[in-house]
């Protein structure tokens, strides 16, 4: 999500082009707006892709409020003159109330020379405040404002745990609680979350400073920037000596932040965190639309069966004693489960009670096998497109009756989910392999959030074939290392006409056939299994 200050930007922007189907959204808002903010000389623009990149914009300089028509779906779903429209479209009229909360109380710009990471704060703070000041000044805004909340958070506004980014989070929905906006149940595992990374000291500190900014006049900068001073205190951070907003490690995992932060929203949308995830998911890493898709050849479906059968074996294998109950002898006879079985038939009900107990030879128990598997897509990784899309496919009809879950996963210019874990997909996708290789750290967090490859308690495996020439080694090798320290072992299959970075904390092989790599993978996950 792009930082709040997007909302109130300097400058007049490209405005943004409304089509005619929007025209009458436009007018009316325009016609309406007065009414949320007491100002007359305000316009907006209501078009597909306004906003400037955020859900909604305001430009003071040229009075001009956009917000973006895809939170409203068809222009048809409602008459924007009526007042009821807005029951149709709560989180779009959410947004045009909170820039128009921006436009009737922002009256104050940040001084020339302010060190960006202060800026940064003061509009975090600003947030809230101006929302708390628009709640003041009309009760019932706070309706509208709530739907909004959700629209201008993202996931990807916690990437790591650290202070920053707590406090950022807390900025963003503690602070509205205490704007009266959202209630404190709202966000308790936020407030959990945010509280274990900052200690209640800290986050007591900040709550002071954002509650002296609700109290703040809408035209004194000079008290929003000595509040933002402030708060950079208390976290650490010097703007003299580090005059930009920190940046997350990229080779650091997302983690309680982000999952509180996702569950919030997801109750929000009342769904479950599953099927957020899963939605996020889907609208983020979808294939493209040239990837086409085929029907399985006799040679995959009858690869499919022979690799089921080698993870059956493994699970199998070097049977160990055991024992096994059992309704009828021969076996050791158990007097309280007799009990049992007696008292069942003289209530009249079918025995379950197993009253003998035998021995046997027992297959070991087995862990389930996590298994995720990343494909360069980059250009140079052509002749390992098809192979590997026929792997994807093969891997997850395998895996299905096997207590195994896998995944594939190709990384290029983006992170594209070919094969969603424990589904049996109808046909094969076929990748297209094209452009560079950027999305390789941006893969690696997506797999481990979909098969937790991070936690202890089942086998877990990554597989990557690409020659790894990718664009941050360093990050990506943090990544590697911190799934390696945790028990994940990592397999890398590097192409052998192709020079390439070697990872450590990797079983690193070179194939010169691109269907040899696609054996390797089976054979080290039944390898693993058969050790497990």
């Amino acid at each position: 999500m792009p930082h709040p200050s997007t909302h109130r930007r300097g400058g007049s922007g490209t405005p943004a082009t409304s089509t005619p189907d929007w025209r009458p959204w436009s007018d009316a808002w325009t016609r309406h707006i007065p009414v949320l903010t007491d100002r007359t000389d305000l316009t907006v623009t209501v078009a597909p892709g306004a906003g400037g990149g955020a859900p909604a914009c305001f430009y003071p300089a040229v009075h001009r409020v956009e917000v973006d028509a895809t939170h409203i779906g068809a222009p048809d779903i409602a008459d924007p003159y009526k007042a009821g429209h807005k029951r149709l479209v709560p989180t779009a009229y959410g947004l045009l109330v909170h820039e128009a909360a921006h436009a009737a109380h922002s009256l104050w710009t940040a001084p020339a020379g302010t060190p960006a990471v202060v800026a940064a704060v003061a509009d975090l703070l600003e947030e809230s405040r101006a929302e708390k000041r628009q709640r003041g000044r009309r009760r019932g805004d706070r309706r509208w404002l709530r739907h909004a909340v959700t629209t201008l958070l993202d996931p990807g506004d916690t990437p790591v745990d650290d202070a920053w980014h707590a406090a950022h989070l807390a900025g963003l929905l503690l602070a509205r609680v205490d704007a009266r906006i959202i209630t404190a149940k709202d966000i308790k595992g936020v407030r959990a979350a945010v509280t274990a990374v900052l200690g209640r000291t800290k986050l007591r500190q900040l709550r002071d400073v954002w509650r002296d900014a609700h109290t703040v006049d809408d035209t004194d900068a000079t008290t929003m920037i000595d509040l933002a001073w402030r708060w950079c205190r208390i976290l650490g951070i010097d703007p003299h000596q580090r005059s930009e907003p920190p940046r997350p490690d990229p080779g650091t995992f997302a983690g309680q932040l982000a999952q509180a932060l996702s569950d919030y929203l997801a109750h929000a949308a009342g769904m479950t965190p599953a099927q957020y995830a899963a939605q996020q998911i889907q609208s983020r890493h979808a294939a493209p639309a040239w990837w086409t898709r085929r029907e399985a050849t006799d040679a995959e479906r009858s690869a499919a069966r022979h690799l089921a059968a080698r993870l059956r074996r493994a699970r199998t294998h070097t049977p160990e004693p055991g024992t096994r109950p059992s309704a009828i002898p021969p076996g050791r006879l158990r007097t309280r489960h007799t009990i049992t079985a007696r008292a069942q038939v003289a209530a009249g009900s079918m025995p379950t009670a197993t009253p003998w107990q035998r021995r046997a030879q027992l297959p070991p128990p087995k862990p389930t096998l996590h298994l995720a598997v990343l494909v360069d897509t980059s250009g140079s990784m052509r002749s390992y497109a098809a192979p590997m899309s026929s792997a994807g496919w093969i891997l997850a009809h395998a895996a299905h009756t096997n207590q195994a879950a896998t995944t594939m996963i190709g990384f290029g210019s983006s992170a594209t989910l070919l094969v969603p874990p424990r589904q049996q997909p109808t046909s094969v996708l076929e990748m297209t392999a094209v452009g560079g290789t950027t999305a390789f750290l941006g893969a690696v967090k997506l797999a481990d959030q979909l098969l937790r490859l991070r936690q202890p308690g089942t086998l877990r495996m990554l597989a990557v074939v690409s020659d790894g020439d990718l664009r941050d080694i360093d990050a990506a090798q943090r990544l590697i290392t911190t799934l390696d320290q945790s028990g994940c072992a990592v397999l890398w299959l590097r192409p052998a006409d192709l020079t390439g970075h070697t990872f450590a904390h990797t079983s690193t092989l070179l194939v010169a056939d691109p269907v040899k790599a696609v054996d390797a993978i089976a054979d080290a996950a039944i390898t693993a299994l058969e050790q497990a």
